[in-house]
């Protein structure tokens, strides 16, 4: 071993074996490999409508003001959440995405000698957090592509601090109703946290609406997170929050840096609750992008996994890796999900109908050459 490697030995035994994870391909990588100009990025469940006017407005008010401290506490923001939620402000943590919520709590509340208990197909970043902090994985088998809590309730020992669910799951978009989540929510024990990722709550449309904000006030040990990124259509500024308990934001925020939100992203969110118009209008382009997408499956004879958030997972009956590299070739990118243990799968984002028809026809050509 050289110099150079000793290094790695030095690092906590958690983060030696992590894979760190691996973002949808950016526009500009695909464009330096293979010098395309025109591309369809359908790969990291971004909002197609890009932010609102109101938030394209409050950033262009705060440039003037990029040469001083945030506020770290995120006062107003916490405030219109507040008032949004009907929940007190105490209640609130903000964070650099919902993301990074996800590793307060897992740097807040796991050791070495203690487990996080997730499903098999979830959200990537569950196991990154916990083998980060050195603690035990626990991946409970998925039921039809989601969760099963039965299952994840019975894999709960004295050793769990942490429970991840995510409704709507990533990457495969199914639903758990308000009924079982209730259920199991009351029978988790008080001594484990229950974390519950709504990245994606603002698409569901379901005939049964989930209000997980409710069970704040009977379960001290729940923590809901959500996001700016998707339906807001904040991803570049990285902004998201945690719903929980007055003490379980403490604890957070003792962890938390003090400026982890910049001054354009707290302007920027601030103002995006404010523009139900804008939320609107990409409800309206998710809803219509689905059943586009749903069709074009239809028409090539492909399943497809429903989901209740802005992409949707489709089964390419063969390994889907060289589907996804002729995608690319003709300057469509999409997201492969092997890691995931989907090989055969592609997650798609829901884009405007033209990116919608772009791929679809990428899609159509690239199957009939291998068919």
């Amino acid at each position: 071993m050289n110099n150079s490697d000793n290094i790695y030995t030095l690092a906590a035994a958690g983060v030696q074996r992590l894979i760190p994870y691996k973002a949808g391909k950016p526009i500009e990588e695909l464009e330096r490999e293979l010098g395309l100009t025109q591309i369809t990025k359908l790969a990291s469940n971004e909002n197609p409508l890009g932010p609102g006017k109101k938030a394209l407005e409050a950033i262009a008010s705060a440039l003037s003001e990029l040469a001083l401290y945030p506020d770290g506490s995120g006062f107003l923001l916490k405030q219109a959440l507040a008032n949004k939620y009907a929940v007190d402000d105490s209640q609130i943590t903000l964070g650099n995405g919902s993301n990074e919520i996800l590793e307060l709590v897992a740097r807040a509340f796991l050791t070495p000698e203690h487990e996080a208990v997730f499903s098999q197909h979830a959200f990537a970043v569950y196991p990154i957090v916990t083998q980060a902090v050195g603690a035990t994985a626990v991946v409970v088998p998925a039921l039809n592509y989601g969760h099963d809590l039965d299952a994840m309730l019975l894999a709960v020992t004295e050793k769990t601090r942490l429970v991840f669910i995510a409704n709507p799951n990533n990457p495969t978009g199914t639903l758990l109703s308000q009924a079982s989540l209730a259920r199991f929510l009351d029978a988790l024990p008080n001594s484990c946290v229950c974390v519950l990722d709504e990245a994606y709550f603002e698409f569901v449309n379901s005939a049964e609406p989930i209000n997980s904000i409710a069970w704040l006030k009977e379960h001290p040990n729940l923590l809901i997170t959500r996001t700016f990124s998707k339906a807001y259509g904040l991803a570049g500024l990285r902004i998201g929050y945690g719903l929980s308990s007055p003490q379980m934001a403490d604890i957070l925020n003792r962890v938390r840096q003090p400026f982890n939100n910049n001054n354009l992203a707290l302007v920027a969110a601030l103002a995006a609750l404010d523009d139900d118009e804008h939320l609107q209008q990409t409800i309206a382009v998710n809803t219509h992008g689905m059943q586009q997408l749903v069709d074009g499956f239809k028409a090539l004879n492909l399943a497809w996994i429903p989901s209740a958030g802005n992409f949707v997972l489709v089964d390419l009956k063969q390994a889907a890796m060289p589907i996804y590299e002729a995608l690319l070739r003709k300057g469509v990118i999409v997201r492969p999900v092997a890691v995931y243990e989907l090989p055969n799968h592609l997650r798609i984002s829901i884009g405007t109908k033209t990116e919608n028809q772009l791929f679809l026809d990428a899609l159509t050509e690239i199957l009939a050459d291998v068919r």
